[in-house]
């Protein structure tokens, strides 16, 4: 009796308006049709490997241990090598050696395999190099996932080569987190790299309202649990399912539009005896 097909999560920044799911989905599904697919997200911004990275980590509790995770955010594809990497704890993870696995193999305890997938059985020719995803990542992952031994995909290789990934912590001062927009979402929410223990460092946590400074905007902000706690237009502050904290506007205004914030853009979140009083209208 064949082993038990395990399942395959997919995450990727390929977007929905072209074949590039699909033809994926269609690569898995001829070799492991016994696998079921979890389309995690396949919204990442666009070769945004640090959102990519940060979403999987955080998702990684909620995701079937015995998964084989498959994600491709690659902004060198062609590039960057190709890789199978087994966790300490026997969890499988396949995609480019580009720092996307960094935060999630921190988490659960370290790498204890890493193989380039190079495998004639494996690789189907001939190969894309702009779509390495179809004709290495995803018929490795499928392989793995119907019971194939991860050294069948490839050579090991010394997993203190992997390419790490800088995750931006906060500075943390008495009474202010000075802090970076992370990512936006397409309501105009704003995640910054906050979490609750940042603002318990700072000394902050139980101020019902914070100010938040940027560059081009600043404006007091409510501390709440969620979108229906704010008026229309009124600025708030809350911890997302991730644990990430949020500048929010209540609907259907736009916290992003509002203060003129991007991705990287510095962000200062202060208690009342630091914070500026300036307004944005």
């Amino acid at each position: 009796m064949p082993p038990a097909a395990r399942p395959i999560v997919f995450l990727s920044d390929f977007g929905l308006s072209n074949e590039w799911v699909g033809i994926s989905h269609a690569v898995l599904n001829r070799i492991a049709p016994r696998s079921s697919i979890v389309d995690l997200s396949h919204l990442v911004p666009p070769l945004d490997v640090l959102s990519g990275a940060l979403l999987l980590a955080d998702s990684m509790p909620y995701i079937a241990e015995d998964a084989v995770v498959l994600a491709v955010v690659d902004p060198n594809v062609g590039k960057d090598r190709d890789i199978a990497i087994e966790l300490t704890g026997g969890r499988y993870l396949v995609g480019p050696d580009n720092g996307l696995f960094t935060p999630t193999w921190e988490a659960l305890g370290g790498v204890h395999k890493v193989v380039e997938i190079t495998s004639e059985d494996v690789i189907v020719q001939p190969v894309a190099p702009m779509f390495h995803a179809r004709d290495i990542l995803c018929p490795a992952a499928a392989h793995l996932a119907s019971g194939m031994a991860i050294d069948q995909l490839g050579s090991a290789f010394d997993p203190s080569t992997l390419v790490g990934l800088n995750v931006p912590e906060p500075e943390i001062q008495p009474g202010k987190v000075h802090c970076e927009v992370v990512e936006f979402n397409r309501f105009g929410n704003v995640k910054l790299n906050v979490r609750q223990a940042h603002l318990a460092a700072a000394g902050i946590e139980e101020n019902p309202d914070l100010a938040v400074e940027a560059v081009s905007g600043s404006t007091r902000a409510r501390r709440g649990k969620t979108y229906a706690d704010f008026a229309a237009g009124e600025y708030g502050l809350i911890f997302d399912p991730r644990g990430w904290l949020m500048v929010v506007r209540g609907n259907p205004a736009s916290a992003l539009e509002g203060l003129g914030l991007a991705p990287g853009d510095p962000v200062w979140i202060s208690g009342p005896a630091s914070r500026s009083e300036v307004v944005t209208p």
